[in-house]
């Protein structure tokens, strides 16, 4: 079965850091573009950051740039996004997906919700 499971989300004060974490089964993440994108309520889906599956290049929107990073690590099928500097409206539920080319989405898992707040 071919699945993307996130993780590592929760509560953070503005400042702080999580590490989300995006798990694949049933298939293998080698030489495949990975996304990440949030949606907050109320608000359309953005394209956080990307992972282009032939030679790793990374992109970012403008909002994240210099806070988040994203990494793939192929021996364990799991793609990570590390946010640092976190703000509230970085408030929203994350999800990784497949993609043809960055910020085009395929499938994606069932997401993990970040909430920055004090």
């Amino acid at each position: 079965q071919v699945q993307l499971v996130e993780s590592g989300g929760g509560l953070v004060q503005p400042g702080g850091s999580l590490r989300l974490s995006c798990a694949a089964s049933g298939f293998t993440l080698d030489y495949v573009t990975i996304n990440w994108f949030r949606q907050a309520p109320g608000k359309e889906r953005e394209g956080v950051s990307c992972s282009v599956g032939f030679d790793g290049s990374a992109y970012y929107t403008d909002s994240v740039e210099g806070r988040f990073t994203i990494s793939r690590d192929n021996a364990k099928n799991t793609v990570y996004l590390q946010m640092n500097n976190l703000k509230p409206e970085d408030t929203a539920v994350y999800y990784c997906a497949t993609g043809k080319l960055c910020f085009e989405y395929d499938f994606w898992g069932q997401g993990t919700q970040v909430t920055v707040s004090s």
